[in-house]
C-alpha cells in the first residue's frame, strides 16, 4: 500500500516537472520569473550591479538599431519573393490586404487613443530626473541615410525583382541574407529578452517610474481591451455579411483558437486550430490552409491595434501633446512594412519596433520601459487579438478575393488554380 502511495506520489512530482518546464519554455513566463527574482534581491544589489543590467540592455537596443536596415530589407524581400511568379494578382491582392488591414488597425488606434486622451483627466508632461545613468554606450551614432524606411525600400525592389526574374544568384543572396539576419534575431537576440527587459525594468524600479505606469496607465488597459474588442467583432461583422447569427457562429468557430493563443501566448503553436475554426466559415474551407499561414506572423491586428494605442498615450504622457498627423502617417507607413520583417522573428517581434518608436516617436529610456512592461502584461491578449482578428480576416478576404476574381475573370476560381 504505502509502495502504491509512493509511485502515485513520485508520479505527481513528475507531472509537476513536465508542466513547470513547459510553462519555463515559454518566453512570458521567463521574464516574469527573472522579473521576480530581481525584485527580491534588488535591495540588496550594489549600485553597480543595476547598472550594468541597464547597459546590458541599453547595448542590446543600440546593436538592434543598426541591425533594422538590414533586418527589413531582407524578411521583406524574401516575404514578396517566397511567393515566386505563380498567380501575381493572388499575390499582390493578398499583400495590399495584410498592409491595408494593418494600416487601418493602426489609425483605428490612433483615433481611439485620441478620444481615450481626451476623456480622461491630463497626463501632463512626464520629466524624470535621476542619477541613475548606464555605465557606457556605444560611441557610434547611426548615420540617417542608414534607417529602416530605406530597408523596406530595398526589401521591395528585390523581392519583386526576385519575384517575376527569378534570377538565381539574387535568390541566393536573399535568402542567405534572411537566413544570417533570422538566426541572429532567433538564436541570440530572441534568447536575451528577459534580460532585455529586466534592464529596463531596473531602470524603472531605480527612478521610482513604476508608480507611473500603474497610475496612468491601468485604466488605459481596460480602454484597449474594449476598442480590440470591438475592433474584432466588427471584422466578424464584414466577414459575416453582417448577419448578427453568423457573426456568433463566426466567433464561436475561432474561440479554440484564441482560448489556446491566450494561454500558450505564441499564434504559430495554434495554427491548426485557427486554420481549422477559419475553415468553418469560409465557402471554400481549403483558402484557409493557404490564407493562414502566409499571414499568421504578418497580419497581427491585435499587435497593431495595441501597440500603436499605447505608443500614442505614451508619447502624449511624455510629451503633453498629441502625435501630430506627419510624424503619425511615417511611424505608421514604416510600422505597417516592418510587421513583414517579424515574420520570422518568435518571440522577438519587440526587438523590430523599439528601434522604430525611438526613431519616429522620440522614445526615450523611460517610455521604451514602459512600453516594455505594458507588453509583457498584455501579451496573452494581444496574442488571442491577434488570432482572432486573422481568423475573421480570412474570410473578410475571401470575399474581396471573390470579386476581384469576378472583375477580372469573369468568374470565380479555385484556389488551386490561383496559387498554381
Amino acid at each position: 500500500m504505502n509502495s502504491r502511495k509512493a509511485l502515485e506520489e513520485i508520479f505527481l512530482m513528475t507531472q509537476l516537472s513536465s508542466t513547470l518546464l513547459k510553462i519555463l519554455k515559454q518566453r512570458s513566463a521567463q521574464v516574469l520569473l527573472v522579473l521576480s527574482v530581481y525584485i527580491l534581491i534588488a535591495d540588496i544589489l550594489p549600485t553597480v550591479t543595476h547598472q550594468f543590467f541597464y547597459t546590458l540592455s541599453l547595448l542590446i537596443k543600440d546593436v538592434l538599431i543598426w541591425m533594422m536596415p538590414l533586418t527589413v530589407a531582407f524578411f521583406i524581400a524574401y516575404s514578396i519573393s517566397s511567393f515566386k511568379r505563380q498567380a501575381p494578382l493572388f499575390v499582390i491582392t493578398l499583400l495590399l490586404f495584410e498592409g491595408l488591414s494593418n494600416f487601418s488597425s493602426v489609425w483605428y488606434a490612433f483615433f481611439c487613443a485620441h478620444f481615450t486622451a481626451d476623456h480622461m483627466p491630463s497626463f501632463g508632461a512626464t520629466t524624470l530626473s535621476s542619477d541613475f545613468i548606464a555605465l557606457w554606450r556605444l560611441p557610434l551614432s547611426k548615420p540617417s541615410w542608414w534607417s529602416a524606411e530605406k530597408g523596406a525600400l530595398v526589401g521591395l525592389v528585390l523581392g519583386c525583382l526576385n519575384a517575376f526574374t527569378q534570377n538565381p544568384y539574387l535568390i541566393q543572396m536573399v535568402a542567405k541574407g534572411k537566413g544570417i539576419v533570422e538566426w541572429v534575431l532567433t538564436r541570440v537576440f530572441a534568447r536575451l529578452i528577459p534580460l532585455f527587459i529586466l534592464g529596463f525594468a531596473v531602470q524603472m524600479y531605480q527612478t521610482h517610474l513604476l508608480n507611473h505606469v500603474f497610475k496612468h496607465y491601468s485604466l488605459l488597459v481596460l480602454w484597449l481591451t474594449l476598442f480590440l474588442l470591438l475592433y474584432l467583432f466588427f471584422l466578424f461583422t464584414l466577414g459575416a455579411g453582417y448577419s448578427f447569427r453568423k457573426v456568433i457562429v463566426n466567433i464561436k468557430n475561432l474561440l479554440p483558437a484564441g482560448g489556446i493563443s491566450l494561454t500558450s501566448g505564441c499564434s504559430l503553436s495554434t495554427m491548426p486550430w485557427t486554420i481549422e475554426g477559419a475553415a468553418k466559415n469560409l465557402k471554400n474551407p481549403e483558402f484557409a490552409q493557404a490564407i493562414i499561414p502566409a499571414t499568421t506572423n504578418i497580419q497581427q491586428i491585435g499587435d497593431c491595434i495595441a501597440q500603436a494605442f499605447l505608443c500614442f498615450l505614451i508619447y502624449r504622457h511624455f510629451y503633453g501633446v498629441n502625435p501630430d498627423i506627419i510624424t503619425w502617417v511615417s511611424f505608421s507607413f514604416v510600422f505597417v512594412l516592418a510587421r513583414f520583417a517579424t515574420a520570422a522573428v518568435l518571440g522577438g517581434a519587440i526587438f523590430i519596433m523599439l528601434p522604430l518608436y525611438e526613431t519616429y516617436l522620440d522614445f526615450n529610456p523611460e517610455m521604451i520601459a514602459i512600453i516594455l512592461a505594458l507588453n509583457v502584461f498584455l501579451d496573452p491578449l494581444i496574442t488571442s487579438g491577434n488570432v482572432m482578428a486573422n481568423g475573421a480576416l480570412c474570410r473578410v478576404f475571401e470575399r474581396v478575393w471573390g470579386r476581384i476574381q469576378n472583375l477580372v475573370y469573369g468568374s470565380t476560381k479555385k484556389i488551386e488554380k490561383v496559387e498554381g
